[in-house]
């Protein structure tokens, strides 16, 4: 008989987070499903054991646990951050102490939300923050990384974001355009972005791989019904 998995979320009050939180919780191979946040979630479930961290003090407030997988969904914006020192702060640092302890503690498989662009010569401030932490990741020792590239996140946010909310309106208008390398930057359901990161990390392919809008779609289609 096959044992249950344990995995880590960190980011689960984040738009994909949520929903990645939703898929777990929800998916027979996961026995157990552990998330770090700086508030408590209000979700009632036998699978979830929930730490409320610092995560300026992240190995000091984690808890007890171990974990097979790791789910890093952190993310801000500018806006909120405040400044690029807190933007990259929230997006690179935290994100890559909590792979860090979650590999210390048993994890060997991991998926990491990025973004469309990324790349550590990019000129954007943001796309680099993200090229780096891919980077970062990479090299903590996980036998299976997954890096997850969507460009516009379609869902119910907790807060409104009117300049994303208009990007994805005009975005959506003119899909049928962006074609070829063009279709990478296609919106797309943040829930589809989740599933995929669940399915990916269950199938276990050793080493590093990238999904943008193409693979996301692919990887996070249901399973074909047998016969």
């Amino acid at each position: 008989m096959t044992s249950l998995r344990s995995a880590v979320l960190v980011g689960a009050t984040g738009l994909i987070g949520g929903s990645v939180l939703d898929v777990i919780l929800s998916t027979p191979a996961y026995g157990r499903l552990v998330v770090l946040a700086r508030r408590p979630l209000g979700r009632g479930s036998d699978k979830l054991q929930e730490h409320v961290v610092d995560f300026e003090r992240l190995g000091a407030t984690a808890g007890d646990w171990q974990a097979d997988d790791v789910f890093l969904c952190l993310g801000t914006t500018m806006a909120v951050a405040g400044s690029q020192e807190q933007f990259r702060r929230v997006d690179h640092d935290y994100t890559i102490e909590a792979a860090r302890l979650a590999r210390r503690r048993g994890a060997t498989r991991l998926a990491l939300v990025s973004s469309v662009g990324a790349a550590q010569r990019a000129s954007s401030f943001y796309l680099r923050v993200k090229g780096e932490t891919e980077r970062d990741v990479a090299e903590l020792g996980y036998e299976s990384v997954h890096v997850f590239r969507p460009s516009l996140l379609v869902g119910a946010r907790a807060e409104h974001r009117r300049a994303e909310a208009m990007g994805i309106a005009v975005t959506r208008a003119v899909s049928w355009a962006l074609v070829g390398g063009l279709r990478a930057y296609r919106p797309i359901d943040a829930s589809r972005v989740a599933t995929a990161m669940v399915h990916a990390v269950l199938a276990a392919s050793p080493g590093r791989h990238v999904h943008a809008y193409d693979d996301i779609l692919s990887l996070s289609a249901p399973p074909p019904v047998r016969a």
